[in-house]
């Protein structure tokens, strides 16, 4: 029997669905007249603008902000195209959570700053690129930022050609606004996350298929093309598989080092092996208990050194303390950036994870010369051609290319290998991926239907009760009058309070029903 509480759900989602439909034609109404799609658009040859637009920034070093931070150098860099980097601005208490209180900056032109800073640390050139902000908040259910308006309005018309979405669907699961290719003549998506192992790992395999379905929606709606890191990716319109991500120049010329001291005097590797990244679950921490487990009952001996570990997570001290329990050796050490100088004496790159779409971390150690253990997975393909990638199949091939990596010194890369790892190479595969042939656009039975799936989508979500219900988050429907007033918002206690009450009062005081019989009015 249907409980009330079910039953009062389903009329106000009915509610909300009723007065979505009656705002489309509004909607429909703000948007920019659709341009015309057609023929060849190539990022090859004559200068275009260029946008990327991602979901986090440096001094955050998660792929989402170092990779397309590197994408817009190098774009800038390696060809004519006038590019821009717009990324999400934090107040204080986000930032404080993001950048673990290790950076804090009162104005963009700081991070700015920081940024450029690092840069040119990890390329040896000045970034020749515009950096520009929207604002953003930390959801700290989501573990993630997300835009705080529409923030297609940071990027001037006169400059709206081609957009470079990083995680396009995160980028617009809360989005109310213009349609990004209503605004720029070339949109291509960027997918960075294995939603397949996000949704079984936090919300549990039913809720795969509908995380499917929504991310495949709003691709479609807001890209013309879309470029998958690897098959890892589910399906998704108009896509093409292509790794368009590389490793930093410094991560190279560490390799070259390692080959010149290996050429001139031996082996440059003095320690064993090591692992390196975000200690949460999900993240090969488990599988690598196990492969470690058994590889001590297979050799009847726990590891001759022990394994470093380098990272931090929520998952930490449970790992640690799984770990000793054991007996397996682990010695876990804190964070680390991988290019930093401790690290370029290991010898064996250990990385279980099957989670990742493309495993940068296991570039950046082939870059460095080392031997990369790694398990045979669609995220792995890419780097499974390098001479010093051994993938093992089953515990058994992990032993064994464990035992022969600590003993072996690794060979130094060839010269197609270094290119393949360079940023260089990685744009070229970026430019080629990101044209659209003339019959490459969608046709026109899609258009249709994503026009109206987006006037859906959009109206919805310009309901407050909506947004408050599914983690959008209170008064984040309108941009801030400056980039910088997201720092004015209320503290994340006082936002929590706020949202609960919301939720708990919007269909009360929002919608207000008369129910009789089977029948009900929404006034």
């Amino acid at each position: 029997m249907v409980s009330e509480s079910n039953k009062t759900f389903a009329l106000a989602a009915a509610a909300i669905l009723a007065l979505a439909v009656k705002r489309v034609g509004k909607s429909r109404k703000e948007v920019i007249p659709p341009r015309l799609h057609r023929g060849l658009s190539s990022l090859h040859g004559d200068p275009r603008q260029v946008a990327v637009v991602t979901t986090a920034a440096i001094p955050w070093m998660t792929g989402t902000a170092v990779n397309p931070c590197l994408r817009a150098a190098y774009l800038a860099h390696c060809t004519r195209h006038q590019v821009t980097l717009l990324i999400p601005w934090l107040n204080r208490d986000d930032q404080a959570l993001v950048f673990h209180g290790k950076h804090s900056f009162e104005q963009p032109e700081q991070q700015t700053e920081c940024i450029k800073e690092w840069l040119c640390k990890r390329t040896g050139f000045e970034a020749q690129f515009k950096i520009r902000y929207y604002p953003g908040r930390y959801d700290t259910r989501l573990l993630g930022i997300f835009p705080v308006g529409d923030l297609t309005v940071y990027i001037p018309g006169d400059e709206a050609d081609v957009a470079i979405l990083d995680e396009p669907e995160h980028l617009t699961w809360f989005h109310h606004g213009t349609r990004w290719t209503d605004k720029f003549n070339h949109v291509v998506g960027v997918m960075h996350t294995n939603y397949r192992e996000l949704g079984r790992r936090i919300a549990g395999p039913l809720v795969v298929p509908f995380l499917h379905a929504m991310v495949a929606t709003l691709c479609a709606i807001h890209c013309h093309k879309v470029v998958k890191l690897s098959n890892t990716v589910q399906t998704l319109p108009r896509q093409v598989t292509c790794n368009v991500h590389g490793v930093a120049q410094g991560f190279l010329d560490v390799g070259r080092a390692c080959a010149a001291t290996a050429a001139e005097s031996g082996n440059p590797f003095s320690r064993g092996a090591y692992c390196l990244g975000k200690i949460v679950w999900g993240k090969g921490w488990e599988e690598l208990i196990a492969l470690l487990s058994q590889h001590n009952e297979a050799c009847s001996q726990v590891l001759s050194e022990p394994l470093d570990i380098y990272g931090t997570g929520e998952a930490a001290s449970e790992i640690q303390s799984q770990a000793g329990r054991l007996g397996l050796g682990l010695n876990f050490l804190g964070p680390k950036d991988h290019i930093d100088p401790d690290l370029h004496a290991y010898q064996v790159f250990i990385n279980p994870s099957t989670s990742d779409v493309v495993a940068t971390t296991s570039m950046e150690a082939l870059a460095m010369g080392k031997w990369v253990i790694c398990a045979h997975h669609p995220c792995n393909e890419f780097i499974s051609a390098f001479g010093n990638c051994l993938i093992y199949h089953n515990p058994r091939h992990f032993s064994e290319h464990l035992q022969y990596a600590l003993l072996h010194k690794p060979a130094p890369l060839t010269q197609h290998e270094t290119r393949e790892l360079s940023w260089e190479a990685a744009t070229e595969r970026m430019l080629d991926a990101a044209e659209l042939q003339a019959g490459d656009w969608p046709k026109a039975a899609s258009k249709v239907a994503e026009a109206t799936l987006f006037s859906a989508y959009n109206a919805a979500l310009g309901l407050e009760p909506l947004r408050v219900v599914s983690c959008a988050g209170a008064n984040t429907v309108r941009n801030p009058q400056r980039v910088t007033d997201v720092s004015l918002r209320q503290s994340r206690k006082k936002c929590r309070e706020a949202a609960d009450t919301a939720r708990q009062a919007a269909l009360r005081t929002t919608l207000s029903f008369t129910v009789s019989g089977s029948t009900w009015q929404l006034s």
